[in-house]
């Protein structure tokens, strides 16, 4: 598998049995804010209470993906097989918006 830096904000996640960095990057950033209906501090504040949806799920591991190098789109997603399942596709989202707003010290 394909290991991420968790100092430069990458998490890996396994998408139809290859291994791909995540990254949430300020492009994918971003991209993900412009196709939220909301800012992105409503988004980390569902995933710090844990009330995020499938749909915020998918759309963090999509910005992560393509911030990671990744060509796909949403709808590619929809459509794949995710290593670890929904489960992990929920912890990698989580890991992606940790380290992007993570400071060196913490």
């Amino acid at each position: 598998m394909a290991a991420g830096n968790p100092w430069a904000g990458e998490v890996s996640l396994t998408v139809d049995g290859v291994p791909h960095i995540c990254k949430l990057t300020l492009g994918a950033l971003a991209e993900l804010e412009a196709g939220l209906d909301e800012s992105l501090m409503e988004l980390i504040e569902r995933f710090e209470g844990g009330r995020f949806s499938s749909r915020d799920v998918l759309a963090l591991v999509v910005a992560g993906l393509r911030g990671g190098g990744w060509g796909g789109t949403g709808a590619d997603l929809l459509r794949a097989e995710i290593g670890g399942g929904p489960m992990e596709a929920a912890r990698v989202a989580a890991r992606l918006l940790a380290r992007a707003f993570a400071t060196p010290e913490g």
